[in-house]
């Protein structure tokens, strides 16, 4: 696929490095220029304007790092791609610092240079470009701007791109606090739909005794309490977009019944006789495997498959790691806006501690572990600032001392026959167990209120007191 050009500037003391980027962009309908040192890169910069620079981090004089530096006084908003053969976190945790958006290690696939720079351009110009209206009431900002720029988010974009201009209902499929609403309203918002209603409907935060009423409407009488008349919420997603997530906590009762509504694309409100058209496209998620909900019989074969026309399957942020420093500067940036502060970086120790742990809560856990350290933080965020205590002292324990992590004695050889992935998954399950019982205590035995301080759903929570043995 051609690109609809840009203008690239390559920087590498390594002249067939910049030679053969520069045939790979060409290739593709950019254009670029290429030099080998930092004093002549920003003499270019400052007579010409470019959308995107490739920069090595270590050359000879000027070092890429200051370049990067100053060009961003040229023009703040440059895009800016490292090039690195050290591609560890000391090397991508100053490039942000100094204002990149993201690295690209030596040595590469052409590939992987080609997506890169694809995908930079494509969210500077939806970011940057006042050309592309806003859309009513949406945010207007790229997936690679909201997940990362990692491989993984671009195979989601791509997904995103394929689906959205149909009708086709869509499955989202990811763990809680991994995007899937945020999925769902970016394939609202590319779709010839775009300028109608994106409703999105909880299954798992309804009654199973609401739950008809809330997506089919009822009429004034149909039971007590019905004052008036109520249109549901297939009617309110009129010519737009009804998304319906975790779908796998609909009861089975209630799933025969959307299904006839899919088929005949017309619905009966509770207590009427007259049948409503509708008109909306349908997105459903769900935080556990349709396919396997299916054969344990807790959803409707006959359901799935009239929904699943596509699907999207979101990865866990614990294995799209890339993301993790990209997201946490992000976080990092806009709770300072937020808070009028002016917490600049992250300790390389601390960069170590995002990257290593597993996030079970994904993204959502990221950003509420990110605003709290920065608000503890006044100059960098380092381990300490991070309330999570697997981030403190969990699988590779960062110690004061050799015996010692945060005061917590560990016995050094207890780990000592165990790979580095079992340690982490052993720490996980004991830390989510130890969450589980500590937030059961604090809500006094109330399943539907630790549901609510978890922010995960009724289904959920059984699930995991069943497989940690937690009685109520």
């Amino acid at each position: 696929m051609k690109s609809e050009g840009g203008r690239i500037l390559i920087i590498d003391d390594d002249e067939a490095i910049c030679d053969q980027i520069a045939f790979l962009l060409d290739r593709e309908g950019y254009r670029t220029k290429t030099t080998y040192d930092g004093e002549t890169a920003l003499r270019m910069i400052g007579d010409s304007e470019f959308d995107l620079l490739l920069l090595d981090i270590k050359m000879p004089g000027m070092s890429g790092l200051e370049v990067l530096r100053q060009a961003k006084k040229y023009n703040r908003d440059l895009s800016v791609i490292m090039i690195t053969g050290y591609a560890g976190v000391q090397g991508a945790v100053e490039a942000m610092k100094a204002g990149a958006l993201d690295y690209l290690p030596k040595p590469f696939e052409h590939d992987e240079v080609v997506q890169l720079v694809r995908r930079t351009l494509r969210s500077r110009k939806l970011t940057y470009n006042d050309r592309q209206p806003a859309q009513a009431g949406a945010v207007c900002m790229s997936l690679a701007d909201s997940m990362g720029p990692s491989n993984a988010v671009s195979r989601l974009i791509s997904d995103v791109e394929r689906v959205a201009r149909s009708n086709f209902s869509v499955v989202i499929v990811g763990e809680t606090g991994s995007g899937k609403e945020l999925i769902a309203r970016s394939i609202h918002q590319s779709s010839l739909r775009s300028k109608g209603p994106f409703v999105p409907l909880d299954c798992g935060a309804i009654p199973e005794t609401l739950i008809e009423s809330e997506l089919f409407g009822y009429e004034k009488g149909a039971f007590t309490g019905a004052s008036g008349s109520k249109q549901g919420q297939f009617e309110a997603a009129k010519k737009g977009t009804l998304f319906l997530d975790e779908i796998s906590n609909m009861p089975f009762s209630s799933q025969a019944k959307l299904l006839r509504v899919l088929q005949e694309k017309s619905l009966y409100r509770v207590g009427s006789t007259a049948s409503v058209r509708i008109d909306a496209r349908l997105l459903a998620a769900s935080n556990v495997d349709l396919r396997r909900a299916v054969q344990e019989e807790t959803f409707r074969r006959d359901l799935y498959f009239r929904l699943n026309e596509f699907t999207i399957r979101i990865p866990p942020l614990r294995e799209r790691k890339e993301d993790i420093l990209y997201l946490a500067q992000r976080f990092m940036n806009s709770t300072n806006e937020e808070l009028g502060k002016n917490v600049r970086a992250f300790t390389e120790r601390a960069a170590e501690s995002l990257i290593h742990y597993e996030w079970p809560g994904n993204v959502r856990q990221l950003r509420s572990t990110i605003r709290r350290a920065v608000l503890l933080a006044e100059d960098v965020i380092d381990w300490e600032h991070f309330d999570i205590q697997n981030l403190r002292d969990g699988p590779f324990c960062l110690p004061k001392t050799d015996s010692e992590c945060n005061g917590t004695k560990r016995a050094k050889t207890s780990w000592s026959d165990l790979s580095l992935k079992e340690i982490v998954r052993q720490s996980t399950v004991a830390i989510e167990r130890e969450v589980l019982v500590e937030t059961l205590r604090k809500a006094g035995g109330n399943k539907a209120q630790a549901v609510r301080m978890l922010e995960i759903d009724y289904k959920t929570i059984h699930t995991k007191l069943k497989k940690y043995k937690i009685s109520k």
